[in-house]
């Protein structure tokens, strides 16, 4: 089988909110790709080889004084490109072009571009027409526009505040759109980012989830070799997908191990090993270190020094079942394309540090097992759609997200074994009437998470001064971004309704309505 990754795309990342996006229809197309910052060294360029190039959108003016560039060296290469937004606007700018601010032409939400003339990229592309011109919907988000364009380029497209919203250099295969194609709101985004990395690009569009899993099995098999394989199984649908494929890839010689740390759902360490140990032969040891974990949590209020606690003796336990095997020197984890991507700071250091994720960023700096990581690539649809052709139930893998740290990042501020029990219940109630009233699906994540603080309440004629949960329940695609979602009132009634009857110490339930930006999905 060819190398997946011997055909891929650059994502250049110059800060915009849907970077992620681009990646995931690029994938969605069969095409491997990687996002970077922009300010990556030419020589990281050079060596990445790219099939192609997009330029992302992003926040910034290309005018202003120290805006983010466009390396030298994707300006130098053969390879096509594809700016966006901020992309079109930096290649105009850096190849002579010119980029005027006019705040009072901006566009913001859906507009119609007329396309003129011929163009490899769009050509046979149209939503409906006008006379003899095609036109099509799109999702602007500028202010400045593009007022002259470089030597090469001609103009292809035109909307009602962009006199240049497409241009091209056919020859050098080189294209700037103003629009954003990697959002639903453009109705032919898809078939034009699937056109320039497969037709402008050339690329043969191997990235699909069989031979992703083919080529996940072969590397972790010439990795591992005959060594053996701990993976720490949470029962979330990334380390279940993980023990899926390592299984698959190199069966006995994998040795799960659940931790019950005294941070899981209701009832979550008998499910974990009913399901793995029963069902799918997998070999599986169950380590109860609830009090270990709550005794080193003891006191500890900050989110990073949780998360530190929580990574360092995860990798302690491990370690101590590894020194019980003959020849186990690998640790396996379920890190995620977007865990790697949230936890990384750009080179120039402009991107910061949002939190650091348990599979990434919560592990000691010197460590005796070795890091496997099969599904480090992958954004999270990659993962769930690999875990169904691994043959996973369904109901495992359209699971919604836990945290590496578990309740530790649920409980604010200190974590107590009280908490911990309050929370579970709570959580529960909320979890279930998502499921019975059939809105579980319907929401990317929802949980509850514990607030460390008291609220005066009443039952009967009697006071109540007890706890404050929150609910949490977001919509998203790529977890990069989310919205609140409008979970209906009757329902979030009688979800606080039962939670305040059935758990006496909880006198007050709140719904978080905030978004991811400003807010991060986790409350920690």
């Amino acid at each position: 089988m060819a190398d997946l990754h011997d055909q891929r795309i650059l994502v250049l990342d110059f800060g915009g909110q849907t970077t992620q996006l681009i990646a995931r229809r690029v994938r969605e197309s069969g095409v491997y790709c990687e996002i970077h910052p922009w300010d990556i060294s030419d020589e990281v360029v050079r060596e990445f080889n790219a099939s192609g190039v997009i330029l992302s959108g992003g926040p910034e003016s290309v005018i202003a004084p120290g805006s983010p560039v466009i390396p030298q060296a994707v300006l130098d290469m053969d390879a096509p490109i594809l700016g966006i937004c901020y992309g079109m606007q930096a290649m105009v700018h850096q190849l002579g072009g010119e980029v005027q601010a006019q705040a009072s032409h901006s566009e913001f939400g859906h507009a119609v571009v007329n396309v003129h003339g011929g163009s490899a990229l769009f050509d046979g592309l149209e939503d409906h027409r006008l006379e003899d011109k095609s036109q099509l919907d799109v999702w602007m988000s500028h202010g400045d526009r593009v007022e002259t364009l470089p030597e090469g380029f001609s103009l292809v497209g035109t909307s009602a505040n962009a006199p240049s919203a497409i241009m091209s250099n056919e020859a050098a295969k080189r294209f700037g759109i103003q629009f954003h194609p990697e959002v639903t709101h453009t109705k032919k985004g898809a078939d034009i980012l699937r056109r320039f990395v497969l037709d402008i690009c050339q690329c043969d569009g191997l990235w699909t989830p069989g031979n992703i899993i083919d080529d996940a099995v072969s590397r972790v098999q010439e990795m591992v070799g005959e060594d053996e394989v701990l993976l720490g199984l949470s029962g979330g649908v990334d380390s279940s997908v993980v023990a899926a494929l390592l299984h698959k890839a190199i069966g006995k010689q994998l040795t799960c191990v659940f931790v019950d740390n005294g941070l899981l759902r209701l009832h979550e360490g008998d499910q974990v090993m009913k399901t793995f140990a029963d069902n799918m032969g997998v070999r599986v040891i169950r380590v109860n270190a609830q009090k270990r974990f709550l005794d080193a949590l003891a006191g500890v209020t900050d989110p990073e020094a949780k998360r530190k606690v929580i990574g360092n003796l995860f990798i302690e336990v491990f370690e101590e079942e590894a020194a019980k095997l003959k020849n186990a020197l690998w640790l396996a984890q379920g890190t995620i394309y977007p865990d790697v991507i949230e936890s990384a700071a750009s080179t120039s250091g402009s991107a910061h540090l949002i939190k650091s994720h348990h599979n990434v960023g919560g592990l000691p700096s010197e460590m005796r097992l070795k890091l496997v990581e099969p599904l480090r690539e992958l954004f999270k649809d990659e993962v769930r759609t690999i875990g169904m052709d691994l043959g996973l139930p369904p109901i495992m893998v359209q699971r919604h997200p836990f945290p590496g740290p578990g309740l530790g990042v649920r409980i604010l501020g200190e974590v107590k074994e009280e908490y911990a029990d309050i929370l579970r219940e709570a959580d529960n109630i909320f979890i279930e009437a998502l499921l019975r009233h059939d809105l579980y699906h319907t929401v990317s994540q929802a949980f509850t998470v514990f607030l460390p603080i008291k609220s005066v309440g009443v039952t009967g004629d009697g006071r109540r001064y007890d706890y404050v949960v929150a609910l949490r329940a977001v919509e998203t695609v790529d977890f990069m971004t989310a919205r609140a979602a409008q979970l209906p009132w009757d329902f979030l009634d009688e979800v606080s309704r039962t939670i305040c009857n059935s758990i006496t110490r909880i006198s007050r339930v709140t719904y978080d309505i905030s978004s991811k930006p400003p807010a991060t999905i986790e409350w920690e």
